[in-house]
């Protein structure tokens, strides 16, 4: 059999899991917590995950020493605010200042949301919110996952058409990835494009579309397709009357 003429380096998982060496890239989110006395706080998270489509949930690992961690204990709360490219100072900010010390609320101008099912605030300048109620903390080590299910979502309007469609792909969405910030970059193709039964002229053409910003890609990614919003239990139009 040939060889590919990789090297093995002979890292360890420890050492390949280590903040600078991690699986990559990973959704860059603000999330906020909050309580019913008005206290509340912003920070970022990059391990952060779906983990189930039927019923809609999520994970966020956070580390026990984090400021917002007792809120997140005491409350089960929280929202994931999907981020963009132009809140990205926003977003680093909060990953390297704590709550402990200042007001990021303040410090980076974002504004306090009103959710409909959670305590916790959401980000208005955010194009999504995901609103969620821990089910279950795994205290894995380093840090303790948060498994909640997904209450309701809250989108920009801008981002749905007339039919109620989401068009994540118009978010402008930021991504990290081993230490820096990234956006998402054109389209290279949609879920099944591969095995499409089309010539090469029609992959070219939609290539062209993506990279025209003129694709309408929908928000469920892969496998779950046209629509998929519909799978939380609640969309909420963000500025609807």
């Amino acid at each position: 059999m040939k060889e590919s003429g990789r090297k093995k380096t002979g890292l360890s998982p420890k050492q390949m899991f280590k903040p600078g060496n991690m699986l990559y890239p990973l959704p860059a989110v603000l999330v906020s917590v909050g309580d019913m006395k008005g206290e509340s706080n912003l920070f970022t998270a990059a391990w952060t995950g779906t983990v189930c489509t039927n019923p809609p949930m999520l994970y966020i690992s956070v580390r026990p020493e984090r400021y917002s961690y007792g809120l997140l204990r005491e409350t089960g709360e929280f929202v994931v605010n999907l981020t963009t490219e132009v809140l990205a100072r926003a977003v680093d900010y909060c990953g390297v200042r704590s709550g402990r010390d200042t007001d990021k609320w303040k410090d980076t101008g974002l504004t306090r949301g009103a959710a409909e099912k959670v305590k916790a605030p959401l980000v208005q300048e955010c194009p999504v919110n995901l609103e969620c109620r821990v089910v279950k903390v795994e205290e894995l080590g380093s840090h303790h996952m948060f498994l909640a299910s997904v209450e309701s979502v809250d989108v920009d309007e801008a981002l749905l058409d007339h039919k109620g469609t989401l068009h994540l792909d118009q978010a402008g969405l930021l991504a990290y990835s081993h230490g820096r910030y990234y956006g998402l970059g054109a389209a290279r193709g949609s879920f099944g494009f591969s095995v499409r039964k089309h010539g090469p002229s029609d992959d070219t053409k939609e290539t062209r579309r993506a990279e025209k910003g003129k694709r309408r890609i929908s928000p469920a990614g892969a496998a779950e397709g046209k629509g998929s919003a519909r799978h939380a239990k609640k969309i909420r139009r963000k500025g609807a009357k």
